[in-house]
């Protein structure tokens, strides 16, 4: 399996991107799940979200302050109330499918 090698300096800029973008991805299989899904909020929200953390990330170290860190707490955040929704979702939907197969 080929990895891309990142260099050190763009090791926060690559990472903040990587969590933003699947902070998208986890929001729009949310979405879809409840039948809510705009496309055009998805794809403006993986990239404008992804550019919005890198560039407060660089302002960030730019002012010796780690904001990295806020963004990267805010997104796992996120991601984790992402997948507890989907999983609800989830064990609804089979618990229905269930009701209905023993009536």
């Amino acid at each position: 399996m080929w990895v891309p090698i990142i260099p050190y300096e763009f090791a926060k800029y690559s990472a903040i991107a990587i969590m933003a973008g699947l902070d998208s991805i986890l929001g729009a299989t949310n979405a879809m799940l409840k039948n809510k899904f705009d496309i055009s909020i998805f794809v403006s929200g993986f990239f404008i979200n992804s550019v919005i953390a890198m560039v407060l990330t660089l302002i960030g170290e730019k002012l010796d302050a780690n904001i990295f860190l806020a963004a990267i707490f805010v997104f796992v955040y996120r991601i984790f109330n992402n997948f507890s929704s989907i999983r609800r979702e989830l064990i609804e939907r089979h618990n229905q499918k269930k009701v209905k197969n023993e009536e």
